[in-house]
């Protein structure tokens, strides 16, 4: 018996994490360059390279191991690959990156996750996850629509 699905890969574990750290050091740098969206600048970590790094780690590793605890939960069900399990499929990469990122840095957390934007995230996540899903399945990309 599978302990996570067949989906699940070293490589992609190791990629995501450097895409992660990838996406939040671009994210740093843009910050400290005074880069703006409609007037908008991006949120600063508010710590030091080397802090902002660890928290950048541990969001990154979180969610994939969020995931990753999901599948195996999945598979104890007796749920095959892409079989759906609605919320929890959606917000199993955000609880991970969450529960991370609180027992690396619990200050920094309840420093940017504020009630309402916890609330804001866990509500619009799963509406744009089945979102991009859906045009992953039409463009060929996935196998399932959720």
């Amino acid at each position: 018996r599978r302990i996570l699905g067949d989906g699940k890969t070293y490589r992609g574990l190791l990629v995501g994490i450097v895409c992660g750290l990838l996406v939040g050091l671009l994210q740093m740098r843009l910050v400290s360059s005074g880069f703006a969206v409609f007037g908008t600048t991006l949120p600063a970590f508010g710590m030091s390279t080397t802090s902002s790094v660890i928290v950048i780690l541990a969001l990154s590793c979180g969610s994939l191991f969020g995931d990753m605890f999901m599948s195996f939960f999945k598979r104890r069900l007796g749920l095959k690959r892409g079989a759906p399990l609605p919320v929890i499929d959606q917000l199993d990469f955000v609880l991970g990156a969450w529960l991370f990122t609180y027992l690396i840095s619990p200050e920094w957390f309840i420093a940017m996750f504020s009630f309402w934007i916890v609330v804001t995230v866990l509500v619009i996540t799963p509406v744009l996850h089945l979102v991009t899903n859906i045009i992953g399945y039409f463009i060929g990309v996935k196998k399932e629509p959720w």
